[in-house]
């Protein structure tokens, strides 16, 4: 079968990679991204047959803005690829080193998880940052993109992975399933001795199904239903800019808001000031009871709502009593992802920050800055919203696990 000869030649590639060294890597990185530069007439050739197919099947706009490619996202992956060279190699990085009373030296060493498996849907950018993260970090890659983009990625990979063999990567470090049937991502949910993790990135269904299928570990990532409160003491006009951002700066992505809930001592004057700043921008407005008197064209929301992820220009408001509702209804229809409070009082800002049961919890910010880039860590794999292993953006030290080396004298136990 296509996908265990590919996770022998990965597990094979990925014990060569234990022994790489930063600079031989960061060549890597160089050579990848000045072969996208080189390479881009190809790569968009493939997208525009992507997407093409994704018009004759119907695909809605804010879906087909994820799936297109242009000069400058191909040029901002290849620039994504050199600020990754710029980051610190955590392979490189012991954590600590103890004497013991005996006379052994032990310490914890970072070091690559393996052979990491990625099943991902419509964002070509996706094959690129993922193959970069994983050269940094020193782990071979079997990626597995959706249908929708399956010429891109193809595309993308092709030319990334010849790029980093001529700059000496190992053979099998760099691969790309180029079925994308459902039967292929299962047999892949099941690569174990070959597949050292698997992280999907993707909508509800596709992150349900590899959590619940498979039998390689899983690192959950993504699903963002996120919510911003607006406080009694929040500054009105900040918080109408923080709410509107967060919604449709780029609604198709994992956090952007999807709740708006607002204290009802400052909602009669709040919702008249951000409601057409919301309808100008085409949101469609799903509102409580006590919120929907105050839209020109919104809906009354149901409560299936309030647990639905939009991916669209859609927002769910509420209005409640106080902080213990809105963290309530937070870490009862949350995902884990990003969430925000808007205030201007220190103590309703602690409590939100310690109540609040997310991998990213804000004080009088958007919650669209939950980016790897926006973080500092360069490009990320994903957005953790478990707890075990990584949470938040997973940046270069989210790829990596440690070991125990012990240097001894001739000592015996």
């Amino acid at each position: 079968m296509e996908l265990t000869a590919m996770g022998k030649a990965a597990k094979a590639a990925a014990l060569r990679l234990n022994t790489l060294g930063t600079q031989a890597k960061d060549r890597v990185l160089s050579a990848m991204a000045q072969a996208l530069m080189d390479h881009m007439e190809e790569i968009l050739a493939a997208n525009a047959l992507d997407m093409e197919a994704a018009g004759e099947n119907g695909v809605p706009p804010v879906m087909l803005d994820r799936l297109r490619l242009d000069e400058a996202r191909v040029a901002a992956m290849a620039q994504g690829l050199r600020d990754v060279i710029a980051l610190p190699d955590p392979t490189s990085e012991t954590d600590y080193m103890v004497e013991r009373p005996n006379g052994l030296n032990i310490g914890k060493r970072r070091v690559p998880l393996g052979v990491i498996g990625i099943i991902f849907e419509a964002r070509p950018n996706v094959t690129a940052d993922a193959i970069g993260l994983c050269v940094k970090s020193g782990n071979a890659c079997i990626l597995r993109g959706g249908k929708e983009a399956i010429h891109s990625n193809l595309a993308i990979a092709g030319v990334m992975d010849r790029a980093a063999q001529a700059a000496g990567y190992p053979e099998g470090g760099i691969q790309i399933l180029s079925d994308t049937s459902r039967e292929a991502a299962q047999e892949m949910m099941r690569m174990n001795g070959y597949i050292d993790v698997l992280i999907p990135r993707g909508g509800a269904g596709l992150i349900q199904s590899v959590v619940q299928n498979a039998t390689v570990p899983v690192i959950e990532t993504g699903v963002g239903v996120c919510h911003t409160f607006v406080d009694a003491s929040a500054d009105l006009p900040m918080a109408a800019e923080i709410a509107v951002n967060a919604k449709v700066s780029r609604p198709s992505v994992c956090n952007s808001m999807e709740t708006l809930l607002v204290h009802r001592d400052v909602a009669d004057v709040f919702l008249p000031m951000v409601f057409p700043m919301l309808e100008e921008r085409n949101v469609e407005l799903r509102c409580c009871a006590r919120s929907l008197p105050y839209a020109q064209k919104g809906v009354a929301a149901i409560p299936e709502n309030y647990d639905t992820e939009y991916n669209d220009l859609i927002l769910n408001v509420k209005v409640v009593d106080g902080l213990p509702e809105a963290v309530e209804h937070i870490n009862a229809h949350g995902t884990r992802h990003s969430e925000a409070i808007v205030t201007r009082d220190y103590d309703s800002a602690q409590t939100f920050l310690a109540a609040v049961d997310a991998a990213a919890v804000y004080v009088n910010a958007s919650t669209r800055f939950t980016d790897g880039g926006e973080f500092g860590l360069g490009a990320e794999i994903g957005i953790s919203t478990q707890k075990l292993h990584a949470r938040g953006p997973m940046g270069l030290k989210e790829l990596t696990t440690y070991k125990y080396v012990i240097y001894g004298q001739g000592q015996i136990r």
